[in-house]
């Protein structure tokens, strides 16, 4: 349901706003020039201002409708309302965990949904995990999960990146080290593993650790007591090990750059985070959960076109959900407030026909057919314009078993689309014309069908 609070004074006035049978019943605030600012900075509730934008916006502002508003950003709104119910939702079924520990874990793809499977699994044991994957992917947040959701998320989650440390040091700062243990060490220092006592240590891009320090980490694993450098006093080691890596250890091992017993040691339960290219279904969602933190923190907001989503879909993401982050951020930064079109994204994230869209040009297409879908004149000269079909070619014969009338339309569709590409030289604009449908449109089916360009 929808109100529309600050548009006409009869339906809710301004001094409405604070009713608690109004307010709570609305799942979405359209707020005119009227409703007051001061009100708005305090509302929690998703709202968006109908041509205009708040001089301090909160995380709440879901962004601008400009009157008279297109079709395509009210359907924008309403699917980001979507997405932040089931966003929401899925925090409460967590169980009431952080919903930002599922930051690079949103998703509906068949890889996310058997990860999340994975660690529900594993998370109550005490068992070692090895998380695979490129950079990017999320590895940490896998981790972190894995802690909040164990028996020892009251204790520490205590990261440790193995190749961000001089390998002369990674000794001390694994298990300390006593006073005077070498130059420099004036007073004693727990180390991470002490540090990490009833809690869950993670050992991040465990593939680029020394191999003298993978002959003690085993020995930790092993015997689960270690001793601080140039102490001698055995402590025991109460942490469960999470270790990732984006290497390949088994060509590690073969190389002699990796220990065989320490990966088997780590590599009790193997969890292996898909790159964000094998899972671009999930692109909307995730920049629907960026989008929500940044507006949380940033008190601006930002939706996206169908187009732009689309557009994001075939980049192939070398730095995974980091780099798709970094450039939400960005986007922020630079249009506030604002919807973006494939038009607004940098070039390298433009892909084929798509950075031929003309935002201006789909808006007055998109007006013309609202226009026609409320006219009330009859149009008889569509029916004039339509070309007309040979008698014979229009009627096909029943057969006497019948058909699958939906599989054999998909397969007359497909095959038209293939041929009008391949007549037009595979130039989807020329393609949309001869096929007497919006290039947008035409893209869409391509999708569908898993066509692109190259396709013969």
């Amino acid at each position: 349901m929808l109100q529309f609070i600050g548009e006409q004074a009869d339906a809710a006035a301004p001094s409405a706003l604070c009713d608690q049978n109004i307010v709570p019943a609305c799942q979405v605030l359209v707020a005119g020039e009227a409703v007051p600012e001061s009100w708005l900075e305090q509302c929690q509730r998703p709202y968006v201002t109908l041509g205009w934008s708040p001089a301090k916006a909160n995380g709440a502002h879901l962004g601008v409708l400009n009157e008279p508003f297109r079709l395509s950003q009210f359907q924008e709104l309403l699917r980001t309302l979507s997405r932040r119910q089931q966003l929401a939702q899925q925090a409460l079924r967590q169980g009431g965990v952080d919903a930002r520990l599922f930051r690079s874990l949103v998703g509906k793809s068949r890889h996310m949904q058997e990860v999340r499977t994975m660690i529900g699994q594993v998370a109550p044991t005490d068992a070692s995990v090895l998380i695979l994957g490129e950079s990017g992917t999320g590895k940490e947040v896998v981790a972190r999960n894995l802690h909040f959701q164990s028996a020892r998320k009251e204790g520490p989650f205590v990261p440790v990146n193995c190749g961000a440390i001089p390998a002369e040091l990674l000794e001390s700062e694994l298990f300390g080290h006593e006073k005077g243990a070498f130059t420099g060490a004036v007073t004693a220092r727990k180390g991470r593993f002490e540090l990490a006592q009833g809690g869950t240590l993670f050992l991040d891009e465990i593939g680029d650790m020394p191999l003298n320090m993978q002959v003690k980490l085993l020995r930790v694993l092993q015997e689960k007591v270690f001793e601080r450098v140039g102490g001698a006093k055995p402590i025991k080691a109460d942490v469960r090990i999470v270790a990732a890596t984006h290497r390949a250890l088994p060509k590690m091992i073969e190389e002699g750059r990796f220990r065989e017993d320490l990966y088997y040691r780590l590599n009790v339960f193997p969890i292996e985070m898909p790159a964000l290219r094998e899972r671009a279904e999930d692109i909307p969602l995730l920049v629907n959960e960026l989008l929500s933190r940044l507006e949380a923190e940033e008190g601006r907001s930002l939706t996206f076109s169908q187009g732009a989503l689309h557009s994001l879909a075939q980049h192939s993401w070398p730095g995974n959900v980091r780099e798709l982050a970094n450039l939400v951020e960005r986007l922020l930064i630079l249009h506030p407030n604002q919807q973006i079109d494939v038009g607004h994204l940098p070039k390298s994230y433009q892909y084929g026909d798509v950075s031929e869209f003309d935002p201006v040009l789909e808006e007055l297409l998109e007006r013309e057919a609202l226009m026609a879908i409320f006219s009330d004149d009859p149009e008889p000269e569509l029916a004039e314009e339509a070309p007309s079909q040979p008698a014979g070619d229009a009627v096909a014969t029943l057969p006497p078993d019948g058909i699958n009338l939906k599989e054999m339309l998909a397969d007359l569709e497909l095959d038209l689309i293939r041929q009008a590409l391949s007549n037009c030289d595979n130039v989807v604009a020329r393609a949309a014309d001869l096929l007497g449908m919006r290039r947008t449109t035409l893209v869409e089916k391509m999708r569908k069908y898993g066509l692109s360009k190259g396709n013969d």
